[in-house]
């Protein structure tokens, strides 16, 4: 038979759509060709396959090759095909059994010697096999197993509905589905979720602050994101460095969720860190692009990357204003879009937000001993660098002050993060069993629904409103932030003293 055909998976944001790898053999001048929309590193193939299939002492057709990568209009990239392309000789050549080829889904690089190496995502493309083999098994059709490199077979395996096979070489593989004796490849296993270190920052680390720490309870109850402001060296980064220990246990569905994202970079996932939140803290030189991701293949940026984790961006007015304003939809969606000409990648984005920021360029602005330099035109420059709007999608808008040599050297510790973490576990469970998600994320009616306010209550918030200006949208989000302490407290309906806390962490930032 000189046609064979084999499946392997594409990459397009966090989706891995199927693509057939058809190779033909025919008569004629010998040639080599790759077709199907592949870029340089999918046909920069054809040499890492003539050398694998030579060194792992198979024989190399010396007729007229042709790889169509199916379908036509769907880019390829890297070389996850570098696999399937050579069984695909292989079989088309006579030299394996093609019947076995459609139980398995191959992803993996060849090197010459014919070594399989890595690919990014194979996560991702374990996840869409998922899918698929669902639907097959629905349709009464056996589903298919999933064969990578050995350094992919523990990433891959966290899908716990596919069969995942990870061989070493190419050898190895043909021994599995049976061209050499016998010799199956053993199931690869998902690693153990390993808990964070009781070493790593704690809360306890933080003396004094403890409206801010009381803020950062509370953003981690209720998915809140949060602004820190004050003078340099009063603690923020130390409280945003601990923040991720006071959030609840990633649940299976978002640490899969998380480790796909993570996958599809160039360093790919590393099995040590599954089950735990993302943190990254990009610096404030970071592009556009490198935060909400681009590239012409496009690939995740920070904020994808910190998806169901903590992005952290510290001193946020030196970011560039273009840079922030690209913040706004995924605050509000959860997701980001990147549009090229060949087509569109969706990336997830559902991070919580955390910045820090000083309260002018000098950074003393209302420091009780040291006097600030800037006049008041730099304090309002200086501070116009975040847009209204942005503010606005920041819940919690919270000031570190600087403290006194006695509550530095003396003061009490604060609790630590695990004390903290048990409450704020509490108060996410009571949300999810209430409306089936965290306050942060309701929206329109579910508001009213979950949110009653008693009489003062109410009437504290719209004067609130009416005094200080606030959008609808950060009405809202008040709203959401006393349902929050509601939950931390064990209280249904809303009172003013719920409500007055989060008007209290709206307002910060000051003029000289």
């Amino acid at each position: 038979m000189s046609l064979a055909v084999l499946r392997s998976r594409a990459l397009t944001g966090i989706e891995a759509p199927p693509v057939s790898v058809e190779i033909h053999l025919a008569n004629g001048l010998p040639a080599f060709n790759i077709v199907g929309l592949a870029d340089t590193e999918v046909r920069e193939s054809r040499e890492r396959v003539r050398a694998a299939l030579l060194n792992s002492e198979f024989e190399f057709p010396n007729r007229r090759i042709t790889v169509n990568l199916a379908p036509a209009d769907l880019p390829k990239e890297s070389g996850r095909f570098d696999l399937a392309i050579a069984l695909g000789i292989l079989a088309a050549s006579g030299q394996l059994q093609a019947d076995t080829l459609d139980a398995f889904e191959f992803a993996g690089e060849l090197s010459l010697a014919g070594d399989l190496r890595p690919v990014r995502g194979a996560l991702a493309m374990a996840m869409g096999l998922a899918r698929d083999n669902a639907r097959r098994v629905a349709e009464d059709r056996p589903p298919r197993a999933f064969v990578v490199a050995s350094e992919n077979g523990a990433e891959a395996a966290l899908v716990e509905a596919v069969i995942v096979h990870a061989g070493a070489t190419l050898r190895d593989v043909c021994h599995h589905i049976g061209l050499l004796p016998e010799r199956p490849l053993p199931r690869a296993r998902p690693p153990a979720r390993v808990e964070a270190s009781a070493d790593g920052p704690d809360m306890r680390d933080v003396r004094g602050q403890a409206q801010a720490r009381r803020a950062m309870e509370i953003a981690a109850a209720g998915q809140h994101s949060v602004l820190l402001v004050g003078p340099p060296g009063t603690g923020k980064s130390m409280l945003a460095q601990r923040f991720p220990a006071l959030l609840p246990p990633m649940t299976e569905a978002e640490a899969l969720e998380a480790a796909a994202v993570q996958s599809l970079t160039s360093g790919g996932f590393h099995p040590s860190r599954w089950g735990h939140r993302p943190f990254r803290s990009p610096h404030h030189t970071a592009s556009a692009p490198a935060l909400v991701g681009g590239g012409a293949s496009p690939r995740p940026g920070e904020i994808s990357l910190a998806h169901h984790g903590v992005l952290f961006l510290d001193e946020l007015p030196e970011f560039e204003r273009r840079v922030l304003e690209v913040l706004r939809e995924p605050l509000e969606t959860g997701r980001i879009t990147i549009s090229r000409a060949a087509g569109q990648a969706d990336f997830p984005a559902r991070f919580q937000f955390v910045a820090a920021m000083n309260p002018c360029p000098c950074g003393y602005l209302g420091h009780p001993t040291r006097m600030c330099r800037c006049t008041p035109d730099q304090v309002q420059r200086y501070q116009s660098r975040l847009s209204g709007p942005l503010l606005d999608r920041v819940d919690l808008q919270i000031e570190v002050p600087a403290q006194s040599q006695q509550e530095m050297f003396d003061g009490q510790p604060g609790e630590p993060s695990q004390t903290v973490r048990a409450r704020a576990v509490v108060a996410r469970e009571r949300q999810l069993t209430r409306q089936g998600t965290p306050n942060s994320e309701l929206a329109g009616r579910a508001i009213e629904t979950h949110c009653p306010l008693d009489n003062e209550a109410r009437t504290l918030l719209r004067d609130a409103m009416q005094k200080l200006g606030w959008s609808a949208r950060a009405y809202f989000r008040v709203l959401k932030v006393a349902r929050t302490i509601a939950d931390l407290d064990g209280a249904e309906v809303l009172t003013a003293g719920h409500v007055a806390e989060a008007i209290q962490y709206r307002r910060v930032l000051r003029t000289a």
